[in-house]
């Protein structure tokens, strides 16, 4: 990979890891639903009018908004309220194990070795992950673990679903999600008048960040690198944005690295990559 397309590849991960960090900033100002329903109606402000899609497509949309707009962000927003940073980034890491087992069960792909022992030693280090004192009670991990499989689910039908460029898909599932996200804040939140007229620059700065840079500039540049080099070239550079978070956590937030954080996360990150990982072997010369 050339050096400019590496170094926009790390820039895109610094963004990622930094932008678990921002969301947990944001929502001690902003109740969690309502910045996302914020952050989708800027997402959909900025994306809808210069992305339309023919009608016919609109029904997967509106299901894709579900699972991975109400699902996916919304639980993620929740459970990084209750969670440190470090440890929401490691948990959500698991939609990738989710996905490959929804691959298996719906795609009818194979698993060889290499994958299966990916997959236990994802799910062994989120075991190690839940006897730490980094998650004060079992509702965040779930939450969490909830949020990554909404994302696996989302991949699924994205494989199966009409092609759709990425950043038309981010803004139509966005617009659709905003009266979902916006419902379930009016039912379960409150004081979100409040909430928006006493906001800082900081709660206002963590919502424009994640819609703006982690959804839209982000993605752009990560799509953009996935159309020129191979994808397993530059999928595995993810593994990195775990590891850069639970860094950013320790020292921007004071998140603790006990050895529950560092054994657990290490052993995610070890499976995650293990599945993600393609070793191409050259054959041998004659």
């Amino acid at each position: 990979m050339p050096l400019r397309d590496l170094l926009l590849g790390l820039f895109v991960i610094a963004i990622w890891a930094l932008n678990i960090i921002v969301i947990k900033v944001g929502v001690v100002e902003l109740p969690p639903l309502l910045m996302t329903t914020l952050r989708f109606m800027l997402v959909a402000l900025l994306l809808v009018p210069f992305y339309p899609v023919p009608r016919v497509q609109l029904p997967f949309l509106l299901l894709l908004s579900f699972t991975f707009g109400s699902l996916h962000f919304a639980l993620l927003f929740i459970g990084l309220a209750q969670a440190e940073a470090g440890t929401g980034a490691l948990l959500v890491q698991m939609g990738t194990p989710f996905a490959t087992l929804l691959a298996v069960v719906f795609l009818k792909e194979r698993l060889g070795p290499k994958r299966i022992a990916g997959l236990l030693l994802s799910f062994a280090g989120v075991v190690v992950l839940a006897g730490g004192p980094t998650l004060p009670s079992p509702l965040p991990l779930s939450i969490l673990l909830m949020s990554a499989f909404a994302w696996a689910v989302s991949q699924l039908l994205i494989k199966r679903g009409p092609p759709i460029t990425p950043l038309a898909l981010a803004g139509w599932v966005a617009l659709f999600a905003v009266p979902q996200v916006a419902l379930g804040s009016w039912l379960f939140e409150s004081g979100q008048w409040q909430a928006i007229q006493q906001a800082s620059w900081i709660g206002w700065g963590a919502m424009v960040y994640t819609a703006v840079m982690s959804s839209i500039v982000a993605y752009g540049i990560w799509y953009a690198l996935l159309r020129r080099h191979p994808v397993n070239r530059v999928v595995p550079m993810t593994l990195m944005v775990p590891v850069l978070a639970v860094g950013l956590g320790a020292l921007l937030m004071g998140d603790s690295l006990g050895f529950h954080k560092l054994m657990g996360g290490g052993l995610v990150v070890a499976g995650i990559a293990l599945i993600v990982i393609n070793v191409n072997r050259r054959p041998r010369p004659a």
